[in-house]
């Protein structure tokens, strides 16, 4: 069992290296020419994993603010990534979603993390990954406090 500052050390460590891994993962030819930046990659992480969504709906489950979210889904149906079309049970809600011609390429951007994720959480217990999830979180909320 390492002990507090090997686990600090061994971590400093590995997260340049998978942060260059992440930026090192080719975008399909579909995708190569538009600028995507990692909050795109958030944001259509959200749309693969739990389907169409509101912006509002999306900037609660992002975290951020729902203006951020519209300028981001703004920019992306521009660049024929998202659509968005009017909710048939409420005219006054737009639904958000990756649209059709984009989809295998989105899919074929965020399969790898996605099966790495798997693949690395899939023998812990519920609590394990959870605890993992907490953690990953704690640092980042600790990054945003003006460290590093």
């Amino acid at each position: 069992m390492p002990s507090l500052d090997d686990g600090v050390r061994e971590l400093l460590m590995l997260m340049p290296r998978l942060t260059g891994r992440g930026k090192r993962a080719p975008l399909p030819s579909e995708l190569a020419d538009l600028s995507l930046a990692p909050r795109h990659l958030c944001l259509l992480s959200v749309l693969v994993f739990h389907g169409p969504m509101t912006v509002t709906e999306l900037a609660t489950r992002l975290e951020i603010a729902p203006t951020t979210v519209s300028l981001m889904v703004g920019d992306l149906s521009r660049q024929g990534v998202l659509t968005r079309a009017e909710d048939p049970a409420d005219r006054r809600r737009t639904i958000v979603s990756i649209s059709d011609a984009r989809r295998a390429a989105v899919d074929a951007w965020l399969a790898p993390g996605a099966r790495a994720w798997q693949e690395a959480l899939e023998p812990l217990t519920a609590e394990q990954r959870a605890l993992v999830i907490e953690t990953l979180k704690a640092y980042e909320r600790g990054l945003s406090g003006g460290c590093c």
